[in-house]
C-alpha cells in the first residue's frame, strides 16, 4: 500500500499558509517562523533599519578573524592542533622539554617564533 505524506506550512502569525520559516536571533537566543510571502516581508521590512546598522556577530555565512589578546590573528583548531605539533616536534628537536598536550611555554613560544 502505498502512502503519501503532505506538511503544510501554516503561517504562525495569522495562521494563513506560509511558504518558508524565517530564523533569526536576538540577545543571544536563536528563534525560527513560519510566514506567509506577506509576513515574511513585514518582518524583513521592520528590521532592515536595525540590520543595515548592525555589525555581523559569529553564526552562518562569512566569518571575521578572531585575534587573541596581543592582537594576532587566531587559528582555527585544527590550525592550532598542527601549529602546536609543529612547535613541539622543532621544540624537542632543539633541546627544550616539553609535554605532549597542554599549553605550550612562552618562552618556547618565543623561540619557535624567533627561529631563523
Amino acid at each position: 500500500m502505498a502512502q503519501k505524506v503532505e506538511t503544510r506550512l501554516v503561517d504562525d502569525i495569522d495562521g494563513s499558509e506560509a511558504v518558508e520559516t524565517v530564523r533569526f536571533a536576538l540577545e543571544g537566543r536563536q528563534y525560527e517562523i513560519d510566514l506567509s510571502e506577506d509576513n515574511a516581508t513585514r518582518l524583513r521590512e521592520s528590521l532592515a533599519a536595525f540590520v543595515s546598522s548592525a555589525r555581523r556577530a559569529g553564526g552562518s555565512g562569512s566569518r571575521t578573524a578572531r585575534s587573541t589578546a596581543s592582537g594576532t590573528p587566531r587559528r582555527s583548531s585544527s590550525a592550532d592542533r598542527e601549529h602546536g605539533a609543529a612547535v613541539r616536534e622543532w621544540a624537542r628537536a632543539n633541546g627544550f622539554e616539553v609535554s605532549d598536550r597542554g599549553r605550550i611555554a612562552a618562552d618556547i613560544l618565543k623561540a619557535y617564533e624567533a627561529r631563523s
